[in-house]
């Protein structure tokens, strides 16, 4: 098989995402006025597209979906410039997320997570790796047991490859649910961790995020702990290495935020960047997620539903 190569290959969840602006409080058992839309997302899914924009030259993206959205996750994938390799699930639906918006852009997720979870090692196969530089892996498929189990081959894979692997964790609630030891465990072999602060705090029980990034860079050789609004945090070898600060913007919306950092932090890897210049880029592209609605950058619609 041939390994040489210069792709991202990104392993995860394919998402619909229903994206709810609300400019009030919801008010219980009555209405509230709300901005909504239909989009294509998913953490894996966005991650892939903002790697597209930052200038990854070639991006694949290995998911699973059902039958009722794969045309349309298709086409936007295609749109963004990301090669699908999407399994098509005819007993599940597309995974669906319903994103409430509140007037800070702050964002609180309702998760089904349908087709996307039943990724399995059947699914998986080495060859997947031919040309393949750089293989990332969404935290959200440690959360199930055939996800997992296609994440834990991928992972070894990639490591018999000597392809380099970066894992998302992707959520602090299901975390917490999973455990962290289980979770460090399944994730155990990866080069890269990209948690955000909460997500550091749970796997490591430390709110100051230095000191949990410190930790997790003696299990990981290097970690990046994203800080929102206020940057990113490099750690390696025990200690935080760097601190990146990001542009300050206007925000509408954080959907997807995290996923850029991710997108366009592996774009800038592949390129070369060392890891401070490449969280650089990653808190560029979250500052510009945050600005629009939804977590992809934006794109021509492919149908009636919005891609953009």
């Amino acid at each position: 098989m041939n390994r040489a190569g210069r792709a991202l290959l990104v392993v995860g969840d394919v998402v619909t995402d229903v994206v709810a602006r609300h400019g009030t409080p919801l008010a219980p058992a009555t209405d509230t006025a709300a901005e909504i839309r239909t989009l294509p997302g998913g953490a894996g899914a966005n991650a892939a597209c903002w790697a597209v924009r930052s200038g990854a030259g070639e991006v694949r993206l290995l998911g699973r979906v059902g039958t009722d959205a794969a045309d349309w996750h298709e086409r936007a994938l295609r749109a963004a410039g990301v090669r699908p390799l999407l399994v098509r699930d005819a007993e599940a639906a597309t995974a669906t997320v319903i994103a409430l918006v509140d007037a800070s852009a702050e964002r609180t997720f309702l998760t089904d997570s349908g087709a996307a979870l039943r990724l399995s090692p059947a699914d998986w196969c080495p060859e997947l790796l031919d040309g393949v530089a750089r293989l990332h892996l969404s935290g959200y498929l440690f959360f199930a047991g055939p996800s997992r189990g296609a994440a834990r081959r991928a992972l070894r894979d990639a490591g018999e490859a000597g392809v380099a692997v970066s894992v998302d964790p992707a959520s602090a609630g299901f975390l917490a649910a999973l455990g962290t030891d289980r979770f460090l465990a399944a994730a155990e072999g990866a080069e890269v961790l990209l948690p955000n602060a909460d997500e550091a705090r749970v796997l490591t029980g430390h709110a100051d995020p230095e000191r949990a990034a410190a930790e997790l860079s003696r299990r990981f050789p290097l970690v990046v702990v994203t800080l929102g609004a206020a940057g990113a945090l490099v750690a390696e070898d025990g200690g935080v290495t760097a601190r990146v600060a990001a542009p300050r913007v206007r925000p509408v919306d954080s959907t997807g935020a995290g996923d850029a950092f991710t997108g366009a932090f592996l774009a800038a890897r592949l390129a070369g960047a060392d890891p401070a210049k490449a969280a650089e880029a990653g808190c560029g592209a979250g500052a510009e997620a945050v600005t629009a609605v939804g977590g992809r950058p934006p794109v021509p619609p492919t149908d009636g539903r919005s891609a953009s």
